[in-house]
């Protein structure tokens, strides 16, 4: 099994490596859900549209190609009315945050989290991968900084393609 794996990470990574000058990632990467296992778009976009997901098609004017779009959701962790704490109580407090993060990341809920770098009223970011917003914003009021009052969460929803990572 070990093998197997090995050999759907060196395939997944020999075409991520032959997309980088385009920038396309081909589809047999786009409904990817597991190393294990590559589906097909269609199959992808049944199977979040079966769990609730909101998806639309889009045609890239340039390639031609069938994107297929996701609706995820954005939430903007900004400074709470609380924010006054000891530093040890701020110290424990941010720990939690940040096992809360992990913790929706690990379970699939969301896929991208981290602070801005700005000191701003705006916090940070977490991009939720849940069908609805009422879950999203469930999920984001559950973190111990926002229960606490140094955080309150704005969310938003956002369309991003599927299998398109950061660079």
């Amino acid at each position: 099994m070990e093998k197997i794996r090995i050999y759907y990470v060196v395939l997944i990574c020999g075409l991520l490596l032959s997309c980088k000058d385009s920038g396309e990632i081909p589809n047999e990467i786009v409904g990817q859900q597991v190393a294990e296992k590559i589906i097909s778009t269609a199959e992808l976009k049944r199977s979040l549209e079966e769990k609730g997901f909101q998806t639309f098609d889009y045609i890239d004017e340039k390639t031609k190609d069938t994107l297929l779009m996701q609706q995820y959701f954005m939430a903007f962790l900004k400074s709470g009315p609380n924010r006054s704490k000891s530093k040890a109580e701020a110290d424990s407090l941010q720990a939690l945050h940040l096992a809360h993060l992990g913790r929706m990341y690990k379970e699939g809920f969301a896929d991208i989290s981290g602070p801005f770098g700005d000191n701003g009223e705006i916090r940070g970011i977490t991009i939720y991968n849940v069908p609805t917003q009422k879950m999203a914003d469930s999920l984001a009021n559950m973190d111990p900084l926002v229960k606490a009052g140094m955080l309150v969460i704005e969310i938003h929803p956002w369309w991003a393609a599927k299998g398109f990572m950061l660079r």
